[in-house]
């Protein structure tokens, strides 16, 4: 038994994609409780190379559901108790990390300091709406934004827009 979670990564041939071959089981029996990711590096390195519509249609031609580095930060950053979420303005979208089942409030103050003394509101919405429906204005228009308090726990990928008093 180890002291920490261990992520093990297993970088296989394209044809063993994305189950792993006989090398990648042996380790899947060896280290059952740890955290094991099938890759291959051929493969991510092709799809890195490519344009965003190009990744998206190769990868289902391929199979692949998620790049092996989306599972790796997926998985480091569960083993580590993190959570992201995101804040949006017409100008940027940016990433945040929290711990998980932090509340909005506490998210809040990540970005700043007053937010959390000055909290009314979040507006939030999933990230997976907010790419749908193209923004958090849109999202509103299709029903898909909620209105949250103090004590709503941030959910991973959550897209928050924090209103705050003066």
């Amino acid at each position: 038994m180890y002291l920490k979670p261990k992520i093990i990564v297993c970088n296989v041939d394209e044809k063993s994609l994305p189950e792993g071959n006989k090398y990648s089981d042996v380790c899947k029996k060896k280290f059952s409780e740890e955290n094991i990711i099938i890759v291959c590096a051929d493969i991510e390195n092709q799809i890195m190379n490519l344009q965003e519509k190009d990744k998206k249609d190769f990868m289902l031609e391929s199979g692949i559901k998620n790049t092996g580095l989306s599972n790796l930060i997926k998985t480091g950053y569960n083993i580590i108790g993190l959570n992201p979420f995101f804040s949006s303005t017409p100008k940027e979208t940016r990433a945040w990390t929290i711990e998980k089942n932090s509340k909005a409030v506490d998210a809040a103050g990540v970005i700043h300091t007053d937010f959390k003394k000055k909290f009314i509101r979040a507006e939030t919405v999933s990230h997976e709406d907010f790419i749908k429906y193209k923004g958090l204005n849109e999202c509103k228009t299709a029903g898909k934004l909620r209105l949250e308090g103090k004590d709503y726990l941030v959910n991973d990928g959550d897209v928050i827009y924090f209103r705050v008093g003066s």
